[in-house]
């Protein structure tokens, strides 16, 4: 349990000149009893920084980013530790029908919607403020007709890191007319560290609880079958090796949405896990818990080769350099009956959490 010990500091990171003028990007730390730290900024309410012990001790930042908002900014940031949404992942032609009406959103992902469109939440700046007892929100109001979604939709994302080293994430959402919401965390996490590279990350063991996953067409867009796992590459139900695996998956990895099974292990009682990472050589173990009923594993499959995509301290990200795990509702729920409800009414309150919890094995 967090007994409020947590510290938060609060700095400038950076500025952004919108229309309407110069605007200020703030950057948040929060601290531990155990010195773990986690740094989050404004700009699309992202996870930059993320410091986490390994058996030795040491602590190293886990997951992929830049260091000035100038690399956030930049063509070349794949939604790094970002609050993804409206609605997160694919969304067919961009278009669906919610209650008799159609509506067409941006095409930002060949003939598809991605991640919520040009201007995503992981694009906006959001306000934010730190809580006594160590936690911060962040929050954003989106006008209706936002990227061509119905609804005026204010949300708010909070994280709180606790000293069982816990990094709980909560996203809420209100509506004043029915409307699509899928909200997720982008992080992409490399437990040997954020510059370690593929072959470290290929050295990973993963474990997901998925009996079944949504297989894809040729434009990534699921095709609305409930496929069983068995005798497939996705089935990562036991621990398993990731370089061992990750080549035999058509595309060159995984980017696919997972269908969460039934667990015993869940975290308060209530948040189902989702997943187990574990780097044997650091000895750190990521459990991801969520209240989602899928997730999205993404290997980092288009981050580029040619050594143009240069994060913290100068490290050129690659392919399979990274690994995120999104939990979230099924990709284009919104046109497929047989997924999971992905329309938010008015006077429903949208609430999920993802917990990311560390520790050594």
């Amino acid at each position: 349990m967090n007994t409020f010990s947590t510290q938060v500091t609060q700095e400038t990171f950076g500025t952004i000149q919108t229309s309407n003028g110069i605007q200020s990007v703030k950057k948040f730390t929060l601290t531990n009893l155990h010195g773990v730290k986690v740094q989050l900024i404004t700009y699309g309410a992202a996870l930059t920084h993320l410091f986490i012990p390994d058996k030795k001790g040491q602590l190293q930042d886990v997951v992929m980013g830049f260091d000035d908002i100038d690399g956030y900014l930049s063509s070349h940031n794949r939604y790094f530790g970002c609050t993804v949404g409206r609605v997160a992942n694919r969304i067919a032609q961009g278009r669906f029908h919610l209650d008799e009406v159609e509506y067409q959103l941006a095409i930002n992902k060949g003939d598809n919607h991605l991640h919520g469109g040009n201007m995503g939440f992981d694009k906006l700046i959001w306000q934010a403020y730190a809580h006594l007892d160590g936690r911060v929100t962040f929050t954003y109001s989106s006008p209706h007709m936002e990227e061509g979604y119905p609804g005026h939709l204010y949300t708010q994302v909070t994280y709180k890191l606790t000293d069982s080293n816990e990094l709980i994430v909560e996203f809420n959402a209100l509506t004043d007319r029915p409307t699509p919401v899928n909200l997720t965390n982008h992080s992409y996490f490399n437990l040997a560290g954020h510059d370690a590279g593929s072959q470290q990350l290929y050295n990973h063991r993963a474990q997901l609880f998925a009996n079944q996953y949504t297989p894809v067409d040729s434009k990534n867009i699921p095709t609305g079958e409930l496929a069983k796992v068995d005798d497939t590459v996705f089935d990562l139900r036991s621990e398993t090796r990731l370089g061992d695996v990750i080549q035999q998956v058509p595309g060159g990895g995984y980017d696919h949405n997972f269908v969460v099974s039934e667990s015993n292990v869940k975290f308060g009682n209530t948040i189902p896990l989702a997943a187990k990472v574990w780097h044997p050589e650091s000895g750190r173990l990521l459990e991801i818990f969520s209240d989602q009923p899928g997730f999205q594993v993404y290997t980092g499959n288009f981050l580029p080769t040619d050594g143009s995509l240069v994060g913290k301290n100068g490290t050129v990200y690659t392919r399979h350099g990274g690994l995120a795990v999104e939990p979230q509702n099924f990709p284009n729920a919104i046109n497929q009956p047989n997924f999971p409800d992905s329309v938010l009414r008015p006077g429903s309150d949208y609430r999920r959490t993802i917990v990311y919890k560390f520790s050594i094995q």
